[in-house]
């Protein structure tokens, strides 16, 4: 049961049909895994805490820079030269004491994945490189958790649920393949700070529907901030895809 300060603090949100109290704790008894914790991940963990979900587990072993300042939000001048995971969750606990905070001080691999999948109920991928991305995906099929998404670069963005529990669902592999694309990094081609936000925004946004139950497209959103507009694309398995097309066979 929820106590006073939690109906309080959630109640904006409690008020909507879509969550009333049920929703609420969902997301109190919910574990989300985030990999990353830059332009992405910061605004999506901002806004997962400011829910009410449960626990995090913050997963990147990068350090605070001058250069992240202008994108990754939860950051400030004294952060830098620290930990990325470790100074998120301190901003995290600050905004809400009540939701457990892990950070991972560490690059997201294989045995990681493998050690808190199972304790976890959402992926959140919110990383900068394809191989990662491939990674995380392929944990995520063997384990069907849902994975929310994300990427970023320069004026444009894109968001895609991949929800792993239905065996019929696509998989990141089945959009992408086998990563013919080059790893574009903000680096090289730059980004501006609100287009990565509104892209973890929208991650938590879909991380929200997902632990409480509400639908969810199955569409591939690309977002152009050139001239602020959404459009989005249909995705569908791919029968041949060898990351997930033997699920349940």
């Amino acid at each position: 049961m929820l106590s006073d300060d939690e109906l309080l603090r959630y109640s904006r949100q409690i008020l909507l049909p879509e969550i009333d109290l049920a929703g609420q704790e969902k997301l109190r008894a919910a574990s989300v895994l985030i990999v990353g914790a830059g332009g992405l991940g910061t605004p999506a963990s901002l806004y997962l805490a400011g829910a009410g979900v449960g626990k995090l587990l913050l997963v990147d072993d990068d350090r605070v820079e001058q250069s992240n300042l202008h994108r990754q939000i939860a950051f400030r001048q004294n952060d830098v030269g620290n930990g990325k995971a470790v100074a998120l969750a301190a901003q995290l606990l600050a905004l809400n004491p009540g939701v457990d905070v892990v950070p991972l001080g560490q690059r997201a691999d294989a045995a990681l994945l493998a050690d808190y999948l199972p304790e976890v109920d959402v992926v959140l991928d919110c990383s900068d490189n394809f191989a990662t991305r491939s990674m995380i995906n392929r944990a995520c099929v063997e384990s069907r958790k849902p994975l929310v998404s994300g990427a970023a670069i320069q004026l444009a963005g894109q968001l895609v649920v991949f929800d792993l529990r239905d065996h019929g669902s696509p998989c990141y592999h089945c959009v992408y393949g086998d990563g013919v694309e080059r790893n574009t990094l903000c680096s090289e081609s730059g980004i501006l700070g609100p287009v990565v936000g509104i892209v973890g925004a929208a991650q938590a946004l879909e991380t929200i529907k997902l632990i409480c139950g509400l639908p969810l497209s199955g569409r591939l959103h690309l977002f152009d901030g050139a001239c602020f507009e959404w459009r989005s694309l249909g995705i569908k398995q791919d029968r041949n895809c060898s990351v997930c097309s033997l699920r349940g066979r």
